[in-house]
């Protein structure tokens, strides 16, 4: 022990005290130096980083939030819904930490199994008979395929061309004029369907340069020109563009962009665009009689790492909520697909009116196809000119 005296005043210090002072302040230099250097040397998957606060971001609703505000001032409480119950913060921690949602037995294999994410997702809206087991297959098919050409079903392809035999349309009481709004296109522009191809019976097979989903997406924009809204369809060959650049079929999104970006740029009037897709699930899980008809299913897909997700699925609810009411069955809902082996965007991002449908599956008839088509096309319709009757009615309140 020592003392010092200043101005008749004895300070005594302890020199136990002074030595734990200095032993502390050095494990506090170890400790920050042994956990930096763990931090730099550790693998860049397993650094803390943005992407890995957002992942846990994620997972915390704004109910969540709300909830943990209200320990401080139960005010905030007040102002959630009745049927909200508490969340489940040890569940969410555990989310959080693992990435196993103990609500998805899917999530105890996601990382363990390869390939086994790219069947992962998440149901937003789930239409009738939709659930995890029969989420859309969308996988790359074999390269022999596209290179190899298919004999295509002429009888087949020239039931594209008969009237709709469903409903008799009346000239439309609004048109959009001269004015190209809809924009139609197909990444994966080769994706077929079974009955157009002679002699095919193998799903991965169904692959036609011709015969494909440009046909869907010509009777798609010929039912909207019907009910007065002008529509492009862009029949870009995008898997003969991979082919001839040598690039994998991941790289669709990446080609079908340029040519999306390019259309947007040249013609300022397109408001939406829809990306059309078919899906290689079998024929009992994409096909819906309705009023004794069969039609080919529809299912809306959002990249959920787009900075237009919200206003992207807001569109998607309002046009499946709009088939449910007319057409009981027809829509399996709204899947949001991302990370890591999935685009997760799929040109999303360049527009909140953007959409990818997948119309019906690899067993599907055109004529069911075209049913399908008719029926988007009188929903798509009816939104439609309702947001123009609220945009004008803004436009002339302001």
């Amino acid at each position: 022990m020592k003392g010092y005296r200043s101005h008749g005043i004895m300070v005594t210090v302890e020199g136990t005290s002074i030595k734990k002072g200095i032993i502390l302040l050095i494990i506090c230099f170890m400790m920050t130096f042994l956990l930096t250097g763990i931090m730099t040397t550790l693998s860049p998957k397993y650094r803390i980083s943005s992407s890995s606060i957002n992942n846990i971001a994620n997972n915390l609703t704004g109910e969540s939030l709300v909830y943990l505000l209200g320990y401080e001032n139960h005010y905030f409480t007040q102002s959630l819904p009745k049927e909200i119950s508490e969340p489940n913060y040890a569940s969410l921690i555990f989310k959080s930490t693992t990435n196993i949602n103990l609500d998805d037995p899917r999530s105890f294999l996601g990382s363990e199994l390869p390939g086994y994410s790219l069947y992962d997702g998440e149901i937003i809206v789930a239409g009738e008979g939709t659930n995890y087991t029969n989420m859309p297959i969308e996988s790359a098919p074999p390269i022999e395929v596209l290179l190899a050409e298919r004999e295509a079903s002429i009888a087949s392809l020239e039931e594209l061309q008969k009237p709709s035999e469903d409903k008799v349309i009346p000239p439309p009481v609004m048109t959009t004029g001269d004015k190209k709004v809809v924009y139609i296109y197909h990444t994966h522009s080769r994706e077929s369907y079974l009955p157009l191809l002679k002699g095919v019976t193998e799903p991965n097979s169904a692959m036609h340069s011709k015969a494909n989903v440009t046909l869907v997406g010509e009777r798609l924009a010929s039912a909207l020109e019907k009910r007065g809204i002008g529509s492009v369809v862009d029949k870009t060959d995008f898997t003969g563009m991979l082919l001839d650049k040598g690039l994998n079929y991941g790289k669709s999104y990446d080609i079908s962009r340029d040519t999306v970006q390019s259309a947007m740029t040249s013609n300022r009037d397109l408001q939406y665009f829809i990306d059309i897709h078919r899906d290689a699930l079998r024929r009992d899980k994409t096909t819906a009689t309705i009023n004794g008809k069969t039609y080919a299913k529809t299912y809306f897909i959002i990249g959920g790492n787009n900075a237009n997700f919200e206003k992207n699925v807001l569109i998607a609810e309002e046009l499946h909520k709009l088939l449910e009411q007319k057409y009981p069955g027809l829509s399996r809902g709204i899947l949001k697909k991302k990370g890591e082996g999935m685009d997760g965007k799929y040109n999303q991002d360049l527009s909140s009116n953007a959409m990818l449908i997948e119309f019906g599956g690899v067993d599907n008839t055109m004529e069911e196809l075209s049913r399908t088509a008719e029926a988007v096309a009188e929903v798509f319709a009816e939104y439609y000119w309702q947001a123009e009757k609220v945009n004008t009615n803004t436009t002339e309140g302001n």
